[in-house]
């Protein structure tokens, strides 16, 4: 059945993901790529799986949305039309009318498949009894970040893992050189004090783990404690680069890899071997073999996976020559 719903979902998107031109630039876009999330409680979130996935479907909508008691949350792509249907079907729900939505665009599909997942949690931090409906940080708008971070009391910290503050982040902000967000509590307890650090700000790419992150401080102690309304997706595209405080690029989670001020696409692409985006410098590299291996893993992965990425990396050329054809 998974299979034939992203045959259907494929078909659509062939059909109706006709070339509009980006709202903030002339670049003729296909795919309109929306992350979206909403913390509230959906006692029936298991009931919701099917309908939600249905209407992907129908709508031929890529992507992965995940679903919790606590919400909804995830990044989806499909044409201008696909996109406002769903989130139509969504948000007439009253629970989810609330829903933020951050959209961006793509050329190409940056997603191959549809799904809905059922989570414990819609951006996994580890630790019970943290709601943001209950308690979060003050929320700032894109416009006023810049003043806000040029506070010399203010602590900027990036609530990222360390491969998406590799490629691009804030003047002046603590990197948690985190692997994953389960880790962003033990950097807290470690480095940040309440009675030192009094004033806070944090922010991440779409604005979700922000919710979380600001609503452990709180419950920490920390009093002031803000956070990027709509996270650095929001700020790149509402700010001008001239007057951007933002250094590289952002990573996103889907094909596109990072996205720059304007929300054009960057210049990463991601390594099969680690998953790390791998920037223009280092795709210059002999290390790096697209699809096989790259600089910072070149040295790492075994000669039996570079065999199998090799011959991975083969039959996806020879499948796109072709389709090129």
């Amino acid at each position: 059945m998974a299979n034939r719903n992203n045959k259907i979902v494929a078909n659509l998107i062939a059909s109706t993901a006709t070339p509009f031109t980006h709202p903030t630039g002339n670049t003729m876009s296909k795919f309109v790529v929306a992350a979206l999330y909403r913390f509230v409680q959906l006692d029936d979130f298991e009931d919701l799986q099917q309908p939600i996935h249905d209407h992907m479907v129908q709508y031929g909508v890529c992507g992965s949305l995940l679903l919790a008691s606590e919400g909804i949350n995830g990044t989806v792509s499909g044409s201008r039309e696909g996109i406002d249907q769903l989130i139509n079907y969504l948000t007439n729900d009253p629970r989810l009318s609330g829903l933020e939505v951050k959209e961006s665009f793509a050329l190409e599909a940056p997603f191959k498949r549809t799904r809905v997942r059922l989570k414990k949690e819609i951006v996994t931090m580890g630790v019970e009894g943290i709601d943001p409906n209950d308690s979060v940080g003050t929320y700032v708008d894109a416009k006023d970040w810049n003043d806000l971070i040029s506070d010399p009391d203010v602590t900027l910290v990036d609530t990222r893992n360390d491969y998406e503050v590799a490629i691009g982040t804030f003047e002046g902000a603590v990197n948690p050189e985190t692997q994953s967000f389960r880790e962003f509590p033990s950097f807290v307890d470690e480095k940040l004090d309440p009675q030192k650090h009094r004033k806070v700000a944090m922010f991440c790419t779409g604005g979700i783990r922000c919710e979380k992150s600001t609503a452990f401080l709180r419950q920490k102690g920390f009093e002031e404690v803000y956070h990027l309304r709509g996270g650095i997706l929001k700020y790149l595209e509402e700010v001008p680069e001239e007057e951007s405080k933002w250094e590289g690029d952002c990573f996103v989670f889907d094909k596109r890899v990072s996205v720059g001020h304007n929300l054009q696409l960057g210049e990463h692409l991601m390594c099969f071997g680690c998953g790390w985006p791998v920037n223009f410098e280092e795709q210059q590299e002999t290390s790096f073999v697209p699809g096989v291996q790259c600089p910072h893993c070149a040295d790492q992965i075994t000669e039996e996976q570079r065999n199998r990425f090799t011959e991975r990396q083969r039959q996806i050329d020879q499948e796109k020559a072709k389709s090129e054809v």
